[in-house]
């Protein structure tokens, strides 16, 4: 089952947060706390970049769309699109993902079922994703539509 994670929402785009060192720390996170899994996970940004993969991790960037039209166009292409989790706190990306026959979780469910990273997940230029900011800033701003 791929999980399709909203990356910009992730790093708190609404509020600003959305430089290379913040997607950077938002990849590191997600490769450590998939270590240990054999989950699949593709993250999706807006705008330009090249993608990448990190095992059982894939980055994508949307180009000149959008980064949630890019989740729903792969959604409805899937040929099971049920066995699809989308990671978002976007009520309108929500949505639209469910609509398209996907599950959809949110940030926190996300974190709770994959754990903590293994130690020295990230590099020592790296910063860490803090997780408990994250919690916070979901449960005060997620899922607004700015």
């Amino acid at each position: 089952m791929p999980y399709f994670l909203d990356g910009d929402n992730l790093v708190g785009a609404a509020l600003g947060r959305r430089d290379e060192a913040e997607r950077n720390a938002l990849v590191s996170e997600i490769a450590g706390r998939l270590r240990r899994t054999k989950a699949r996970v593709v993250l999706y940004f807006d705008g330009p970049g090249r993608a990448s993969s990190l095992g059982s991790l894939s980055v994508r960037f949307s180009g000149a769309s959008s980064a949630d039209d890019a989740i729903v166009r792969e959604i409805a292409g899937s040929p099971h699109p049920r066995e699809t989790t989308v990671v978002t706190a976007d009520r309108e990306l929500a949505r639209r993902a469910r609509d398209a026959g996907a599950k959809v979780v949110t940030p926190a469910e996300f974190w709770g079922q994959f754990g903590t990273g293994e130690k020295g997940s990230t590099r020592p230029d790296e910063k860490p994703v803090d997780i408990e900011d994250w919690l916070h800033w979901f449960s005060q701003e997620g899922g607004r539509d700015d």
